[in-house]
């Protein structure tokens, strides 16, 4: 009797913005680690070969792209029809498929988070299996995620609030880069395996909790709207028997829907270009350490730099929300862009001898390249509303809409080690694949790159360090100033979507 009180009681000392935020600190703790390990566990540990390395992030950079929207397509072409086709679906039920594709999703991520950490088949073979395994499950438990931010609310303080949350427990999954970086050592991997196997333990068990404790919450809702409905039935009120039901929309309808999406195209040619800045960021971070400040800074201040610039950005989002609250997502994205483009140029006119303002720079720069992709969940939500107002949805199409965008930019997680590896052999002459410099390098090193103080490979990875921001920075601002959901136009959205959906939307005061 005590265990039935108990289990009734647990899921009331939550509310549902908690819970929902608290899955990211189970993503956060083991994709982190995974962004900032993978490629140097298999370059350094495993020693891959080049040819394997290149083939395995070509066949990723496939499966990346085209998972996102086909899991999409899989979980939401059953909303894909009018609002005069079929049983209506409510709002309830959309968020319970999620939370149970979520509960199964959820514990396998995390178990193929492992395959990376022990040498189980050869390189080459193991760098593609683990790659496409770890990324099709990341990518069902992120679509359903991301898609519960547009399917639990739709104003925009709501939709803050969810975020709000998200931000701070993803700030606290940050804080496994903190640790990992005690635990690392390539010599002997032991340690870290036995930390990496701890990491996906607690997110197994999280998963499992959060999302069963979410389901009973929704699964009432659900009961009640099925009463509601059986009422109504029975009483033959609210059906049009007349009525020819509408067939439901085909994959080449929605995608011809979509190509006629302005604000779609647009947004997705910046997210490529941020998608690729902030995993070249993550990619290549170890490498500014070791080769712009390892000399001038102890290997304890590097940890530090390196768990802040992880941490910061989610802390950031917090004073950035509360600036979307009052300025909008549109504006305060766009004043991102201009502050990176800024500090870039600052740093690429300081240049690369002062110490002090280099580590402040490498840290920020992350920090508000990561903040801006914090932020771009709420635009996408944003544009979930804009397609279901236009195209007349029966409900909100959202996780296939955050996988079409996926397939638009995902792309750009792969470019960023390949282009960032051949820019650095092709101007440096250095190639990580390599254990000594290339000596036939494609472009010749400055004449400034001979003072004995300054080291061709400190001055091209200090040049890619500000060049590659100051190239982001001016073709973002360029697409960002072509999308126009924002303000009223925006606001009109919001409130027609609210209007069509008025009696199938959870009460958000709620949340």
């Amino acid at each position: 009797m005590g265990r039935r009180v108990w289990c009734c009681c647990w899921p009331g000392l939550f509310s549902t913005a908690l819970l929902y935020g608290s899955l990211a600190l189970f993503i956060s703790i083991l994709h982190n680690v995974f962004l900032l390990y993978y490629v140097q566990t298999f370059v350094s540990v495993y020693k891959i070969d080049k040819v394997s390395f290149w083939v395995g992030e070509t066949v990723f950079l496939i499966w990346n792209s085209l998972n996102d929207p086909l899991f999409g397509w899989l979980s939401d072409r059953s909303f894909l029809s009018s609002p005069q086709s079929g049983p209506q679906i409510t709002t309830p039920e959309v968020v319970l498929r999620r939370l149970k594709a979520l509960s199964t999703n959820g514990p396998l991520f995390a178990l193929s988070f492992l395959g990376f950490w022990v040498a189980w088949a050869s390189p080459g073979l193991q760098f593609l299996l683990c790659l496409c395994l770890y990324d099709g499950f990341l990518t069902m438990v992120d679509l359903h995620h991301s898609a519960l931010l547009a399917d639990l609310a739709v104003s925009t303080s709501d939709r803050n609030r969810l975020n709000f949350h998200c931000s701070v427990f993803s700030a606290l999954g940050s804080f496994s880069v903190f640790l990992s970086y005690s635990f690392w050592d390539k010599e002997d991997f032991y340690c870290f395996r036995l930390f990496c196997v701890a990491l996906a333990a607690f997110s197994i068990v999280g998963f499992f909790l959060v999302s069963r404790l979410l389901r009973d919450r929704f699964q009432k809702e659900v009961l009640l709207r099925q009463d509601e409905a059986q009422t109504l039935k029975d009483l033959n009120v609210g059906h049009a028997p007349l009525t020819q039901p509408e067939k439901p929309v085909t994959i080449r309808q929605y995608l011809k829907q979509l190509s006629r999406h302005k604000n779609f195209q647009w947004f997705v040619s910046m997210n490529l270009i941020q998608v690729f800045h902030c995993h070249f960021n993550s990619n290549f971070f170890p490498l500014f350490l070791e080769h712009l400040l390892s000399d001038n800074i102890s290997a304890y201040t590097g940890s530090i730099l390196l768990g802040i610039s992880y941490v910061a950005p989610h802390l950031n989002n917090l004073y950035f929300l509360t600036l979307c609250q009052r300025y909008g997502v549109y504006e305060v994205i766009r004043w991102l862009f201009m502050l990176k483009l800024g500090l870039s140029v600052a740093m690429l006119l300081a240049g690369a001898d002062h110490i002090y303002l280099l580590c402040i720079f490498i840290a920020s720069n992350r920090v508000f390249t990561e903040g801006t992709c914090k932020l771009l969940k709420l635009v996408v939500s944003d544009l979930v509303d804009e397609d279901f107002v236009v195209n007349r949805r029966q409900q909100a199409a959202s996780a296939l809409l955050f996988g079409m965008v996926a397939l638009m930019t995902k792309p750009g997680q792969t470019f960023a080690p390949l282009i960032g590896t051949w820019l650095l052999c092709a101007y440096t002459g250095y190639d990580i694949f390599e254990r000594g410099p290339v000596k036939d390098s494609l472009v010749s090193v400055p004449d400034v790159a001979s003072d004995p103080g300054t080291p061709p490979l400190r001055l091209g990875c200090f040049y890619m360090l500000v060049f590659v921001p100051i190239t982001c920075a001016l073709l973002q601002l360029v697409a960002w100033s072509r999308f126009t959901l924002h303000g009223r136009k925006l606001q009109g959205i919001k409130t027609l979507r609210q209007g069509a959906q008025h009696n199938h939307l959870i009460d958000v005061k709620a949340i």
